[in-house]
């Protein structure tokens, strides 16, 4: 399962992956993301959220990407990824943009780098 959130007032969009992620689930998220993202100033931040992240299917990346275009076209300034385990690539998909993803083993930590930022 996939999903997308968005704090207005923090300039916050949290993006989760629960579980197995199919090709389906992915395109909506993009879908839905554009859509919340229509109004918001260029500069927010991006929380992905992959703590519970089991398996994606192979035909996801194709979306995940259009979620990763759709972010940088509208001006992201950070992404923050938190993975289920570091060892473990899920989708290997690279920024075309110069956009800071910092590397942190937990939420907590994560978490701290998104209030620091605010």
């Amino acid at each position: 399962m996939y999903s997308v959130e968005i704090d207005r007032s923090k300039s916050l969009v949290v993006i989760s992956a629960v579980q197995h992620v199919t090709a389906e689930e992915a395109k909506r998220t993009a879908q839905q993301l554009r859509e919340l993202l229509n109004d918001v100033a260029p500069g927010f931040r991006v929380l992905a959220d992959f703590r519970w992240l089991e398996s994606m299917d192979p035909a996801a990346a194709r979306h995940v990407a259009e979620i990763m275009d759709t972010l940088a076209e509208k001006g992201v300034a950070s992404v923050s990824r938190v993975m289920p385990d570091p060892h473990k690539i899920l989708v290997s998909i690279f920024y075309r943009n110069s956009i800071m993803v910092p590397k942190s083993k937990s939420l907590l930590s994560k978490h701290y780098l998104m209030r620091c930022k605010a």
